[in-house]
């Protein structure tokens, strides 16, 4: 089994292994509510709902399976790996301005998207991702992205020592790209293995819900389906830690099937409504008894 490296000595050896993208929901600050929650050993990593990927990158595992139904956030995934200069080189070639955003937001919109390069589809959502409003990554019905511009005076799109250092990791570790259903991405989890699950939260009121994540929405149904993953995965002996919103819902769906719930307080800065910010109650979900720290 894997012996997860503290995170502490992990960037030590490399702090520029970090997330390159600012996505909704994102794990950074609550990585020390996480961290010693982590199991001490496991096998294979997996994290079907990556986004970010704050807590991938903090866990720095040598062995695992990524996923995201977003099949342009995996090809970003994939051309930061296996072509880090020429995605550096591209970021370069882009404009910070109203004009110039809205036309390369509408390339969606158009036949032409489908000639664009991997290449230039990872450049295009970094730079969409690093100069909408609020960094916020949302589509609407069509799959077609619908931020507006944020107007930041010189923002960073992408960051050479980031991108080149999660390159390297990325390389030297068995990392699995998928852009699958959740449920088909643990299906290959066994004994040992250790699942980490952030899906869309369930939302706290009627007007909260963001489902612009990807075409599909998670609804409650969905939720009630990774439940039940969740109980497949531990009647085959594979520990599983999940982050949901501390509502009532999720609290009731997850009091049957031997799991500890913790609640814990995050604050949330990227929102599309300003009301939307703040310190917010979160749930974290295990299935295992924390290792003894």
């Amino acid at each position: 089994m894997q012996k997860t490296p503290s995170p502490k000595r992990a960037k030590q050896q490399n702090p520029f292994i970090q997330p390159f993208l600012k996505w909704a929901g994102g794990k950074r600050q609550l990585l020390p509510a996480i961290r010693p929650l982590v199991p001490s050993k496991f096998k294979r990593y997996y994290e079907p709902f990556i986004g970010g990927g704050a807590v991938f990158f903090d866990l720095m595992p040598q062995n695992a399976v990524i996923n995201d139904l977003n099949q342009d956030l995996i090809n970003c995934y994939l051309i930061v790996k296996d072509h880090s200069e020429e995605l550096l080189e591209h970021v370069l070639t882009h404009n910070n301005n109203a004009d110039y955003f809205y036309n390369l937001r509408e390339a969606d919109r158009s036949p032409k998207f489908s000639t664009f390069t991997p290449i230039e589809r990872a450049s295009r959502l970094l730079y969409l991702n690093k100069t909408c409003f609020n960094g916020l990554f949302r589509v609407n019905s069509q799959g077609q992205f619908n931020v507006p511009f944020g107007d930041y005076k010189n923002p960073t799109i992408a960051e050479p020592a980031v991108i080149r250092a999660v390159s390297q990791y990325l390389n030297q570790a068995q990392i699995e790209f998928r852009s699958q259903d959740f449920a088909d991405v643990v299906a290959d989890a066994t004994k040992g293995d250790f699942v980490y699950f952030d899906p869309p939260y369930d939302p706290v009121s009627d007007t909260a819900s963001f489902t612009g994540y990807n075409l599909n929405g998670f609804d409650r149904d969905e939720q009630k389906r990774l439940k039940a993953t969740c109980d497949a995965l531990t009647k085959k002996g594979v520990k599983v830690l999940l982050s949901n919103s501390a509502t009532p819902f999720i609290e009731e769906l997850y009091s049957t099937g031997g799991y500890t719930i913790r609640e814990i307080e995050a604050r949330r800065n990227i929102n599309s409504n300003s009301t939307g910010r703040g310190k917010v109650g979160e749930f974290l979900v295990l299935n295992y008894a924390p290792p003894e720290k």
